[in-house]
Parts: C-alpha cells; structure tokens; sequence
C-alpha cells in the first residue's frame, strides 16, 4: 500500500470525507507539499466529480484531457495545489486551485481565457552567469531576467504557456493577501504593515483586521484588490 495512504491521516487541508472508505491516493513527490496540494486522480473524483472512481480519473487521464497550468498531466498521482489552473477542454471546465476560508483546498470555476494565466509568489532570487537574476516561483517555476526588477514576496502574474510577467503585486501596505498557511490559512486580507524583523526570525506582515502573521504565510494576490475569483464564504 505504499501508493496510498489512510484517509485518516490525509492531511486536513484535502477536502475529503474520512470514512467513506479506508485509503486514499498518496500523491507523487512535485511542486506542491503534501499540504497545499492533492493527487490529480482524486481532484477529478472528488473535487471535479467528472467521474466516480479512481479507474475512471485514470483514463481520463491517460487519454491527456486534464490540463494543469496548461500542460496535459500524465502521472495519476501528481499534485495540484494552491493557484494551479485546471482545464479539461473536452468538457470546457476551467478551474482555479485556491483555500476556502476555512483553510479547506477549493476548486473555483474560472473562464478559458483566466485559465490562461496564474499567480506565482516570489519565493527567492539567484545571480547566474552573465549578471541576470533568476526567479524561483511558487509551483516550481523559474524565469530568467536580465535586471534584477522585484523582491522575495511579490507575486507576479504570468501567462503559463510562456511565462511572460504580465503584471506585479509587490508585497507592500494596502496589497490584498490571501493567507495560505497557518492558523489564518484560507483568509483574505488587507496588508497594514510590513514589518522588517533583525536577524533569523521571519519577518511579520500585520493586516487592517488586526491579525498578523510571518512573511512565507502571505501570498499577494492584487496590489488594492484581488485579481483573482475567490471561493464563496463557508457558513
């Protein structure tokens, strides 16, 4: 069983029932943590609901009608997570992966043409040969730049095909941010302050609600608003 796991011990973020059945899919090592992503196979089952069990996704699957950030996926077990676009053209379904604001993994319908472009945080910057800085994205992405034009935290919105940077939300007062991780994970605020903390210790990033938490829990997801649908409130 060492492709599954309990479902008792799938990790609280999946939107899963626990005691329909005894296992659940173990997802493939990739761009997303166990946490802040899901196996293909179960986001088309469970989630999508397309088909009604695993043997159904993988075909679905094995003829490439699943897209993720516009690539046909071919590993049933490879994870999609957090600001991942879905499409099955085939269906014309488009989905955006976000957090519900119960910290719960969501799929948001979007339309053809939103799918065509994602979010990516910042997560670090490295100097390469000939001067140019190379960004290392959330999701497991990189691109090259020959001016060293953002900070660590920004988030850019780039086209998936080519990863052209269509637009920027730097991490600053006034950005909106969605909270991805943490006891305020799936929350939606407005950035008051961003606080710069001396030596090892994150830096804290405190919100107009009056809650507050460090820098690698926030993603920026619109300079004033967001850019992006977010899911309905749960009740």
């Amino acid at each position: 069983m060492s492709d599954h796991m309990k479902r008792l011990a799938a990790p609280r973020t999946w939107p899963l029932k626990r005691k329909v059945s005894v296992w659940a899919t173990k997802q493939s090592p990739g761009a997303h943590s166990l946490e802040s992503g899901m196996p293909a196979v179960m986001v088309l089952r469970d989630m999508i609901k397309v088909c009604d069990t695993a043997k159904e996704a993988k075909r679905i699957i094995g003829n490439r009608e699943l897209f993720v950030d516009g690539t046909a996926v071919k590993n049933p077990k490879a994870p999609i997570g957090v600001m991942d676009t879905i499409s099955i053209p085939k269906m014309n379904l488009s989905y955006r992966m976000l957090l519900t604001d119960k910290g719960k993994l969501t799929i948001v319908p979007i339309s053809e043409d939103d799918a065509k472009w994602k979010l990516c945080r910042i997560e670090g910057k490295t100097k390469i040969s000939g001067g140019r800085i190379q960004l290392n994205l959330s999701g497991g992405r990189n691109i090259v730049l020959d001016k060293n034009m953002y900070k660590s935290g920004d988030t850019l919105k780039i086209e998936v095909a080519d990863q052209k940077v269509l637009g920027t939300y730097p991490l600053a007062d006034g950005a909106s941010a969605l909270i991805i991780s943490g006891a305020l994970a799936g929350k939606v605020d407005v950035i008051a302050d961003y606080v710069t903390v001396k030596g090892p210790s994150d830096n804290i990033v405190r919100f107009k609600s009056g809650t507050e938490t460090v820098k690698r829990n926030v993603f920026i997801i619109g300079s004033s608003k967001p850019e992006i649908k977010l899911p309905e409130a749960s009740e």
